[in-house]
């Protein structure tokens, strides 16, 4: 009984699992495609080096803004440029200042880790020491040192004045100091950047969960109990998760009641058993004993079954368990199966 409940407990698990996959992969792909950690990074690098641009701020302020004006209104990544750094960047003066030269002259620094795509800059995270130590290059290259940087940041009104005034004094005016404190600084921000995201980002993985959920009309509950019933699925199901020689000796005996046992091995492995969780979906897939995998529209029973209000729990079990995540699903899997990654 408890062999039992377990396996039934790793089918589930599994089934979660690559569902939350599913979705993660879904996301990653709309994220590169419109290359959005990019425009984020450098959205946030705008407001902070140059501020707003005609009073609005590059960094979407909605999620809505995230995934439909920050990928196709205006793109805040510099053009690309595969020229090393230049030997010394200059300091526009306050009166020539045009809008963007200070994300301009930070692009100059760290271009050397950029890489084409599609004419603009491809960097979507900047290491915070390189951060800094492009902030001391710039001062660097100011007459009057750090101190005269800062005024000119002022005269420019340029939001990073204020940030790099506390760290500068915060160092006691101590240039290796002044460097750690950028470093630190920077840091924190991509701490904060990074959390800012991923609550945009939790927001569309909820709604790619329901989308998926319900492309594939995944019914948790009955899923559950076709894996109580059907010895040899549950059985199946486990011996993919685990890769347990036991497990898949288990599945063997279970099959000596019928009359051939490469018969019964061979039907019951020939679908294989996790596929069988989108048989439902509005397409399908076949896996024949014999001959090529096949692709079935299945619209007509996915529509009745999405309609059926007995599935709605189901699918509620499902979407809840989606938003856990992929990586919460996996780590249950490895408790469970003691499945151990090597190093």
């Amino acid at each position: 009984m408890l062999s039992l409940y377990i396996d039934l407990a790793i089918g589930l698990i599994l089934t979660f699992l690559l569902l939350s996959l599913l979705v993660s992969g879904i996301n990653e792909g709309i994220v590169r495609l419109l290359a959005i950690r990019s425009k984020f990074l450098w959205a946030y690098l705008r407001d902070t080096m140059d501020g707003a641009d005609k009073g609005r701020a590059w960094l979407p302020a909605k999620i809505r803004d995230v995934f439909a004006v920050l990928p196709f209104s205006r793109d805040p990544r510099p053009a690309h440029s595969d020229q090393p750094a230049p030997v010394e960047s200059t300091m526009p003066a306050p009166e020539t200042k045009s809008g963007d030269e200070m994300t301009t002259l930070l692009y100059e620094r760290v271009r050397e880790i950029d890489h084409p795509k599609t004419g603009r800059t491809s960097i979507a995270n900047i290491p915070p020491g390189r951060f800094a130590v492009a902030m001391l290059e710039l001062a660097a290259s100011d007459p009057g040192g750090v101190e005269g940087w800062l005024a000119k940041l002022k005269a420019m009104k340029s939001p990073l004045y204020g940030h790099l005034l506390g760290v500068w004094e915060g160092a006691q005016r101590d240039l290796d100091r002044f460097r750690q404190g950028v470093e630190t600084w920077f840091d924190g921000e991509m701490q904060r950047l990074s959390l800012l995201y991923k609550r945009y980002v939790k927001w569309v993985m909820a709604a790619l969960g329901l989308v998926v959920v319900l492309l594939f009309s995944v019914d948790g509950l009955q899923y559950a109990k076709t894996l109580l019933r059907d010895n040899a699925l549950r059985t199946g199901v486990a011996a993919v998760a685990s890769g347990d020689p036991a497990t898949v000796a288990e599945l063997k005996r279970k099959c000596t009641a019928d009359v051939q046992l490469t018969d019964c091995l061979t039907e019951t492995l020939s679908s294989p058993a996790l596929v069988k969780i989108f048989d439902h979906a509005i397409v399908s897939l076949t896996f024949p004993a014999s001959g090529d995998p096949g692709v079935r529209w299945n619209g007509a029973v996915w529509w009745d079954r999405l309609t059926t209000p007995s599935h709605w729990p189901g699918f509620l079990l499902t979407y809840v368990a989606l938003l856990f995540g992929a990586s919460f699903w996996w780590d249950l899997l490895r408790r469970i199966t003691g499945i151990k990654l090597r190093r």
